[in-house]
């Protein structure tokens, strides 16, 4: 019986400890994942100012004011000519940035890589699929802290601004958020969305995903528009 006791003393023991290495390395992960997105946002910030010196990065230039230029011209983004182009990019560290997503409600500003995996994950959110081009951005983060953890808390009417490298800002509103399962994949990529933002739960039981419109009166060549 002694040994039976001692036994199972030493399960517990272990399973405690396997408990605290890996709440550790979790903490780890997302200590490294928040230094890695904040140092290539610092880095594209720096990219901007090179690029438009004197100009406030956070802000962007909207569409109006691309529009408003000397001389009464219009100055039409390329992508309204052809929307089918590829997002440009910046590149920090080997990886290539589509732009600076910007959520206030949540106080989060994060680069976005242009392509996922899961590696690529771990440094920062990426775009899951589409562009902001064509009106179907989708964008994927980890559950971390400084991501998008606490995506759950956005309500309809919160704007969420996305500012790409040519520093054109579409801004949208959240109207929906939405509890899917991890394998409904078509359900999450249907709908006629602008943008959807999505992460993963803890354990990756289910993705929480947010659907947002394009704000049409701060997008004067938006899809509706043209």
């Amino acid at each position: 019986m002694k040994n039976k006791s001692a036994g199972l003393i030493i399960i517990g023991l272990l399973l405690i400890a396997a408990a605290f290495l890996l709440t550790a390395y979790n903490m780890r992960e997302e200590t490294q994942a928040k230094e890695s997105a904040m140092e290539a946002l610092t880095r594209l910030e720096e990219m901007f100012e090179e690029t438009f010196p004197g100009t406030e990065v956070t802000k962007g230039t909207t569409l109006q004011e691309k529009t408003n230029v000397p001389g009464g011209e219009i100055e039409i983004p390329d992508y309204i000519l052809n929307p089918d182009m590829e997002m440009p990019v910046k590149t920090v560290n080997d990886n290539d940035y589509i732009g600076i997503l910007s959520i206030p409600a949540l106080e989060l500003e994060l680069p976005i890589i242009s392509q996922w995996s899961y590696p690529r994950l771990k440094i920062s959110p990426c775009r899951y699929t589409g562009s902001a081009y064509t009106n179907n951005l989708i964008i994927a983060a980890h559950n971390y802290k400084s991501h998008f953890r606490k995506l759950k808390h956005l309500h309809a009417g919160d704007i969420v601004t996305f500012m790409d490298m040519d520093r054109n800002v579409f801004h949208y509103e959240v109207v929906e958020s939405e509890i899917l399962k991890p394998t409904t994949i078509d359900k999450m990529e249907s709908g006629d969305w602008d943008l959807t933002l999505f992460t993963c739960t803890i354990g990756g039981r289910s993705r929480v995903v947010v659907r947002c419109k394009l704000v049409e009166e701060l997008s004067p060549y938006s899809k509706n528009q043209t």
